[in-house]
């Protein structure tokens, strides 16, 4: 808070006292003279006015002792609430009137609900001095409408929000009552996060099932042939207790169902129905998208990392969405195409606690409590994507969360615990495993195997720099591309093409998780060999020569497949990716111990036992690609050691994470999701310390917007017309308050999601002031409360200013910190700056902000402050198709945040 702001706000307060007694209109609050209690009678607020709101602490007022029953018989939070009141105990106090007030309570919630929803407020409150504003006198952060889309939170002011609403509940609730009332509130986070467990856990078992039904349909279907055929069975469960699909009668591929019972036209009948559902499904996935939600594209976790960095997207979470997400993850898996469903299911799980969030409203309506719930959804997407619930709490914390203290980490571990029990529960692949490859390992490994270990991260590393780099090409290449710009063209051409390559191979065939599955077991555990991976002798070369040719075009069709706009992860075909190679390697380390058996290196293995398990190169492979993909360390470990269940592996998973993270981080230094925020455009400000060396060692005067760059407000000499001419004029999203022209003193920052609600309540009913009515953002005695529109209550009193000579390092770490939307920089009380935190991002990611078209205000800077020219490209927000990015001249979010 600025000394400035607080000492003029003082001054205003005093005033505003001292003018009220003397007119014998409107008497101070805290009345300490008893002579004055007979003013109380001619107040027009009466006992109605409800208990001051403040966000400093008050002094603890003497009680005198007394030895009455009630000293015995009062509650111990009766007690607690004397202590705790925010109101003086003077004698004949205003809060002494309030309490006696038998609707006392009610209009204390009713004027606490001017944090939450104002509007309502201001609409049943009556003051004669503002219609909406009983807290006029407050000093303090001010009233708030709501966030806009595409705008950040405030989470001072959210924290202080949920602070002040928990001093209230705790000081008004006595008795057995006020217990019930605050074990009911406390386990309102619990309720939702084991909903949202239930739900997410249900709908990741209706997708395992749906998706392996139509991927099984594109070569055959089921029928009862044998008295236990059905059509709405996979392949799997058609054949259920055969060791080999050729001796089940039940399935029937599509060449015998057409009745071609040659080799070659069976095979090509086989084909063209592969590649005709390819094309069907993705197409499907496409249109869903295009049709009911584009909130659904894509894996959803850049945007999750960006809305629990503090920035809003409305409709990002909503029903329509988890619908749309839902089914298309079905149809989009069942395509073929080279994506996963373990990354979507973290956004499905965020969807899922956004719906029951919405029956709180107390979580539901502040920013900072919902972005701790959806930190902790986040970790059943991955709890139930790879039946690892501790592995998904890993995950939430190292990857998506902004902010994570230790309540978090318990609430983030009871939900992904009830997901999985949920998943269990419905046991989708019959097998007691919550995913498909989930695998057993039988045997060690050896002290010379931790050079190929080393080996696989160079390898993961590689391929996560690479494949990171060619997919944001890809992206650019999309992005300004001139021929089939729809995105459900493009997604039918890509299927097309992938479905081609996919079929005459056999480990791109099969389903990704099969393909997992099979690339993981050892050969012991596989009854039917249908990839011929357990072939022995000189067989082998060719498969290892197979294994890489589909590794290296798994990582071409991933780049291209990876940013169309259905859902996909890019999870579970890196671990495929990562399978290949690291499969094929195994397999050439096996062949070299069968050749060479007596060399020194092969000392430490036993005669007549399998020494090398190419199973277990396959998952520390796909552990290192995952690991040069998205960067993860810790996570990664362990939803490997929860896969396999093998405590000896975790060594060799450990290194071959770590050399891939360290190899891709020479490459590209992003990961994968930060590399789309930033493609993107998403103002997500890390906090974590990892790149405070690229900031740059300069002055904050040097970046900020200066005073003569932007547009304040002055607290006297506006109209109401002159004001919403102003917000017409000027695109910027808030506005500093000064007291002249002159002296710049700063007074405050008021919002334009405030100021712009503010006036239209004052022009319409109850008020129904005219456009040409005076306002002011100061204390004005002499003016009259029916003929003048007071707008201190929404103005922010109290802003986070730093001297303008302040180092830009210190204002970074300040946004990164404390989640800041804006900073003022003050000399003396003067305004200098003000930074905004989308100007914070244009600096670290080396965006040039004089390239933004549609900017105003001069200077380049500032721009963070603007809003979105019209309403239509606010409503389409941050993930608008490309085709309207491009006809609006630049990304949305760039000109949307605050």
């Amino acid at each position: 808070m600025s000394s400035s702001s607080s000492s003029q706000s003082a001054h205003g307060q005093a005033e505003a006292s001292s003018s009220r007694t003397s007119a014998n209109r409107q008497p101070t609050i805290e009345d300490e003279l008893s002579e004055e209690d007979g003013l109380l009678d001619e107040d027009p607020l009466g006992n109605s006015l409800p208990e001051q709101l403040s966000f400093k602490r008050k002094q603890k007022a003497t009680v005198a002792s007394t030895f009455g029953l009630s000293r015995f018989l009062s509650s111990p939070i009766g007690a607690a609430k004397d202590r705790a009141s925010p109101l003086p105990r003077g004698p004949q106090s205003r809060a002494q009137q309030l309490r006696s007030n038998a609707h006392a309570d009610d209009s204390t919630e009713l004027i606490l609900n001017y944090l939450d929803q104002p509007a309502d407020a201001g609409a049943q409150l009556h003051d004669t001095k503002d219609a909406n504003g009983l807290d006029w006198y407050v000093e303090g952060p001010g009233r708030r409408v709501g966030y806009d889309d595409l705008t950040a939170i405030d989470w001072i002011f959210e924290y202080a929000k949920e602070r002040q609403r928990l001093r209230y509940l705790y000081s008004s609730a006595s008795g057995v009552l006020g217990y019930i009332k605050q074990i009911a509130d406390a386990s309102q986070i619990w309720l939702i996060l084991i909903a949202a467990g239930v739900l997410s856990g249900g709908i990741a078992a209706f997708i395992d099932v749906v998706s392996d039904w139509l991927g099984d349909l594109k070569q055959g279907y089921c029928s009862n042939v044998d008295g236990d055929g059905r059509f709405y069975l996979n392949k799997g469960f058609c054949c259920w207790g055969y060791s080999e699909y050729a001796k089940c009668s039940d399935w029937h591929p599509w060449s015998k169902a057409l009745g071609i019972n040659s080799v070659g036209g069976g095979w090509i009948v086989e084909y063209i129905f592969f590649v005709l559902f390819s094309i069907l499904f993705a197409a499907c996935a496409s249109l869903l998208v295009r049709e009911f939600s584009t909130y659904a594209k894509h894996s959803g976790i850049a945007e999750i990392k960006t809305v629990l960095g503090g920035f809003v997207i409305r409709r990002f979470m909503g029903v329509w969405t988890l619908i749309v997400k839902t089914l298309g993850l079905c149809v989009a898996v069942a395509s073929g195409l080279w994506l996963g469903k373990e990354g979507p299911l973290v956004h499905v799980a965020c969807c899922s606690a956004n719906l029951f969030m919405k029956l709180f409203p107390s979580i539901n309506h502040n920013e900072a409590r919902k972005r701790e719930v959806l930190s902790a959804a986040a970790a059943a997407g991955i709890s139930v994507a790879f039946g690892s619930p501790i592995g998904g709490v890993l995950f939430s914390l190292e990857q998506l969360s902004y902010y994570f203290p230790d309540k978090t980490m318990w609430q983030s571990f009871v939900c992904a615990m009830v997901a999985a029990v949920t998943l269990q529960a419905f046991n989708p692949f019959r097998t007691g495993k919550l995913v498909m490859y989930q695998v057993t390992y039988h045997s060690g490994w050896h002290d010379f195997e931790l050079v190929p270990f080393a080996f696989l991260g160079i390898l993961g590393g590689l391929y996560g720099g690479l494949f990171i780099k060619l997919n944001m090409r890809v992206a650019e290449w999309r992005k300004h591309r001139t021929h089939l710009k729809g995105p459900v063209t493009e997604v039918v051409i890509v299927a097309f093409v992938t479905a081609m390559i996919n079929y005459p191979i056999k480990f791109m065939r099969a389903q990704a998780s099969e393909l997992v599955y099979f690339l993981f077991a050892e050969c012991v555990d596989l009854t039917d060999d249908t990839l011929g991976l357990c072939k022995a002798g000189k067989a082998n070369t060719g498969v290892v020569a197979l294994l890489l040719i589909s590794a290296g075009l798994g990582i071409i069709l991933a780049s291209f497949t990876f940013g169309l706009q259905i859902p996909a992860g890019i999870i579970l075909p890196s671990m495929a990716i990562g399978g290949l190679y690291g499969r094929a390697v195994g397999l050439t380390l096996e062949q070299l111990q069968q050749a060479w058996p007596s060399l020194f290196i092969f000392g430490s293995c036993e005669p007549d036992v399998p020494c090398v398990t190419p199973g277990t190169y396959a998952i520390i492979g796909a552990a290192s690609a995952l690991g040069g993909t998205t960067r993860m360390t810790v996570s990664i470990v362990v939803i490997m050691f929860e896969l396999t269940g093998a405590l000896t592996y975790v060594l060799p998973i450990m290194i071959a994470v770590m050399i891939s993270k360290w190899v891709g981080d020479a490459i590209s230094p992003r990961s994968i999701y930060e590399s789309w925020i930033h493609f993107n455009g998403y103002p997500f400000l890390d906090n974590r310390d990892e790149n405070s060396a690229s900031i740059p060692d300069v002055p904050a005067a040097q970046v900020m917007t200066r005073i003569d760059d932007i547009v304040a407000i002055t607290a006297t000499g506006h109209t109401i017309a002159s004001l919403r001419q102003l917000l017409s004029q000027h695109r910027f999203r808030g506005f500093p308050v000064i007291d002249s022209t002159r002296d710049a003193l700063l007074l405050g920052y008021i919002s334009r999601t405030e100021l712009a609600f503010a006036l239209s309540t004052a022009l319409s009913t109850p008020r129904d002031l005219s456009p040409e009515t005076e306002t002011y953002f100061s204390h004005q005695p002499l003016s009259d409360p029916n003929q003048s529109l007071d707008l201190r209550p929404w103005m922010d009193q109290t802003p986070i200013t730093l001297n303008a000579r302040a180092s830009f390092h210190l204002t970074v770490s300040m946004f990164m910190k404390l989640g800041l939307r804006y900073i003022i920089f003050t000399e003396k009380g003067g305004l200098r700056g003000l930074l905004t935190k989308k100007d914070i991002w244009f600096v670290l990611d080396g965006v040039d902000g004089d390239d933004e078209e549609g900017m105003e205000g001069g200077g380049g800077r500032g721009v963070g402050r603007m809003q979105p020219e019209g309403e239509d490209s606010e409503g389409r927000g941050l993930l608008a198709e490309e085709e309207e990015e491009d006809e609006r001249g630049g990304l949305g979010g760039r000109e949307a945040i605050r």
